[in-house]
């Protein structure tokens, strides 16, 4: 894009102040800004702060394959997952996105030791989650790792120092994803360096447009792969490419699958799984009314008690068949890094503007049909959102150590 073009898109968004001091900028920098122009989701930032709440359509409950079922079929299911696996057509996604300063951490998150007496990664303990599963298969996993701008070459250069954790380097790739142009109330671009637009990674559910980006769905289409596990970094006790949750998918028919833990409380913070329309769904715990809160089944359990803990099975055409279409954006208040008029930067202490980001648990709505598949919640939920109290380092650490990890 040449500055004339970008002047002018940027006056028709009247956003012209973004070109200040462009003269003054390295070649490089001018590159790199008016690259960042061009990319600029205008859709988004035309509306940023005028958003409504998008109306969602008749709410009912989703029935899941609940455990009772699934002790009874396990083998079935099981049996039927390990097929795919020896077949080569599932493949691993890791949302890595994030940095782990709400830990404390300066790093990657992924890169935090949660160890005790020794050194135990969160990404070692993916890395072992999965191996168990590739040892039970005799068969390894392709593992796509999508990491951000921010944290995207440490995140690859731990891999590197660690080894990998024992997992072969051929079968893993990285790959970075989006972003999204930040705002302030006002709805006018910030910059958060000399020549550099303010960014955020574009939300979890702009993983497989990302990974398309990056050209490795080409990878995926050269090795054959029909399934994609999709699982966040923070749940050191999840199964990845679990056997008997890729059987019952598959034995189901759907095309996509979602496992759950039925919800610890009424106002437990995690989004529920239902049918939004007939399609399924998920409606966030702030979306939920009281009456959805609080209804009760003919056996006395909650109506809407499947609570999603990122953890989904895709079916690639699937993917691909929605590849092009709209998910919902949501528009955040954060605190925005940025520069001042004289070039300073200032760290905000509170929300100065907006960011944007779609969400993986819209794809679900996208999908003709979803299995979903309840686990025990102390053997594979254990997230590490906090440095302490619920969902912290030390509940995933007592979690870890009642499923007999040594920390």
């Amino acid at each position: 894009m040449t500055k004339e073009k970008a002047k002018e898109i940027l006056t028709s968004h009247d956003q012209l102040q973004v070109m200040d001091g462009f003269d003054e900028l390295s070649e490089d920098e001018k590159e790199g800004l008016l690259s960042q122009i061009e990319a600029v989701d205008w859709d988004a930032v035309d509306h940023a702060g005028h958003e409504k709440q998008a109306k969602r359509g008749e709410i009912s409950p989703l029935a899941a394959v609940e455990i009772s079922e699934i002790e009874k079929r396990h083998e079935e299911f099981t049996e039927e997952g390990i097929k795919e696996i020896r077949a080569k057509k599932v493949g691993a996604v890791l949302l890595a996105g994030g940095m782990g300063t709400r830990l404390g951490h300066t790093g990657p998150k992924g890169s935090l030791n949660i160890g005790k007496t020794r050194k135990l990664y969160i990404f070692e303990c993916l890395i072992n989650n999965l191996l168990e599963v590739t040892d039970m298969a005799g068969e390894y996993i392709p593992l796509y790792i999508m990491t951000s701008e921010k944290n995207h070459s440490e995140t690859v250069r731990f891999f590197e120092e660690q080894n990998y954790f024992g997992y072969p380097p051929e079968e893993v790739s990285f790959f970075i994803q989006d972003m999204a142009a930040a705002v302030d109330f006002s709805g006018k671009l910030l910059l958060e360096a000399p020549g550099r637009l303010a960014t955020s990674p574009n939300g979890n559910g702009g993983w497989f447009k990302s990974l398309n980006t990056s050209g490795l769905l080409d990878d995926i289409h050269d090795r054959g792969i029909e399934w994609l596990n999709v699982f966040a970094v923070d749940n050191v006790l999840q199964r990845i490419c679990d056997p008997a949750f890729i059987g019952a998918t598959v034995l189901d028919g759907a095309e996509s699958g979602s496992k759950v833990v039925k919800k610890a409380s009424p106002d437990e913070k995690v989004g529920v799984l239902c049918l939004e329309d007939g399609r399924p769904s998920i409606v966030e715990y702030y979306e939920m009314t009281e009456e959805m809160r609080t209804s009760f089944d003919e056996n006395g359990e909650l109506k809407y008690r499947f609570g999603v803990i990122l953890n989904y099975l895709f079916r690639v055409d699937a993917l691909e068949r929605h590849m092009n279409d709209s998910l919902m954006l949501h528009v955040v208040k954060k605190k925005i890094p940025y520069i001042d008029k004289d070039k300073k930067l200032i760290e905000p202490d509170e929300p100065n503007g907006y960011k944007f980001e779609t969400l993986i648990l819209d794809m679900i709505h996208m999908m003709d049909s979803n299995l979903v598949y309840e686990v025990v919640r102390e053997k594979e939920f254990a997230p590490v959102k906090n440095l302490t109290g619920v969902d912290s380092v030390d509940t995933a650490r007592e979690l870890l150590e009642k499923n007999g990890v040594t920390l």
